[in-house]
């Protein structure tokens, strides 16, 4: 029987530094070996993405959405954090714009994350509606 007490909760990870290695060192990548490395250091083995019209299972297909992005939207096409995320429980989030670098930005959003061993077990997209 409990006694109303939880056993002390596990350090919480860095969201900031997870979250925006992710923006930087994936979804920015344009070299597919280091987007590669990077999935493999800050994802766990079998990570889900969420998209607002795709789910996507595993490194290797989060790596093809993330290399495809940058292909579709050209060579200077940056994703860039806005603020710091913030996070608790093992649930973060970050802001981002994103745009040709130097040019107007293109679409802001929100990632979210379940954050598991200090690893990103799933990751939510969410876009902003465009403005009126």
């Amino acid at each position: 029987m409990s006694d109303g007490t939880e056993a002390a909760p596990a350090a919480e990870p860095d969201y900031d530094r997870l979250l925006r290695a992710n923006l930087a060192r994936i979804f920015n990548a344009r070299d597919a070996g280091a987007r590669a490395a990077a999935l493999a250091e800050l994802y766990v083995a079998e990570p889900t993405l969420f998209e607002p019209d795709n789910v996507v299972r595993g490194r290797a297909a989060i790596a093809a959405v993330a290399g495809a992005l940058l292909d579709r939207f050209g060579p200077t096409f940056r994703f860039v954090p806005v603020g710091r995320a913030a996070g608790h429980h093992g649930v973060g989030s970050l802001r981002w714009e994103a745009g040709p670098e130097g040019g107007p930005v293109a679409v802001t959003g929100t990632d979210v994350a379940e954050i598991v061993d200090g690893r990103i077990a799933r990751l939510w997209v969410l876009l902003d509606p465009p403005p009126p």
